[in-house]
C-alpha cells in the first residue's frame, strides 16, 4: 500500500501544476523588464531615415511603443485598434518596425494608415532582442522616467486598450 502513496502524490502534484498552468494567459508572459528602465536605442526614423529617435527623447512623457512589421499577419488584425487609439489623440503612440525592409514598412503604413507619431526601423532586430520581443506585435507602456510599466505580447484589442492600457497610462500621467 505504501509503495503507491509516493507515486500517487507525485501524480496529484503534477495534475495540480498542469491545472494552474492551463488557467494562465500565454499573452501575458511576465516580463523581466517590467519596472526596469527601457533599454536604450537610437534608430533611424522610418519616414525620414536621416533622422534618429531614441527612448530618451520621451523622458517626461508617458508613451507606448508598438512593435510591428509589414509581414506580420496579426499586426493587420491589431492595426484598426491602433488607428482608433491614435484618433483619440491622447496617447503618444510610437512604432518600432521590426525586421522589415524600410520600403515595405512605408508602403504598409501608406496602405493601412499610419497611427504612429513616428516609427523607427530595426532592420536586424537588435533592439527587439534588448526589449525581449517574442514576436510581433508587442506593445510596451513606458512611464515619464523611462521605466517599462506594461508589456503585451500579441495584438491589442479594444477591450485590452479600454480595461488595461488607457487606465494605466492615465494613472502614470497623473504621477
Amino acid at each position: 500500500m505504501n509503495r503507491f502513496v509516493l507515486p500517487l502524490a507525485i501524480f496529484a502534484a503534477l495534475i495540480a501544476l498542469l491545472g494552474v498552468g492551463l488557467t494562465l494567459n500565454p499573452r501575458e508572459v511576465p516580463s523581466p523588464l517590467i519596472g526596469k528602465p527601457a533599454p536604450h536605442f537610437e534608430l533611424p526614423q522610418l519616414h525620414e531615415g536621416a533622422k534618429t529617435f531614441t527612448e530618451k527623447d520621451m523622458l517626461g512623457k508617458v508613451w507606448m511603443l508598438n512593435v510591428w512589421a509589414s509581414w506580420c499577419v496579426t499586426c493587420r488584425e491589431e492595426h484598426p485598434v491602433l488607428l482608433d487609439l491614435a484618433k483619440g489623440g491622447g496617447v503618444l503612440l510610437y512604432g518600432l518596425n521590426y525586421k522589415d525592409k524600410r520600403e515595405d514598412g512605408l508602403a504598409w503604413l501608406k496602405t493601412m494608415g499610419d497611427p504612429y507619431r513616428l516609427s523607427v526601423y530595426d532592420v536586424e532586430g537588435r533592439v527587439g532582442i534588448d526589449y525581449g520581443v517574442y514576436g510581433v506585435p508587442e506593445t510596451y507602456v513606458i512611464d515619464k522616467r523611462g521605466v517599462i510599466r506594461y508589456k503585451r505580447i500579441g495584438a491589442l484589442t479594444p477591450e485590452i486598450v479600454k480595461d488595461k492600457v488607457l487606465p494605466l497610462m492615465q494613472e502614470l500621467g497623473r504621477g
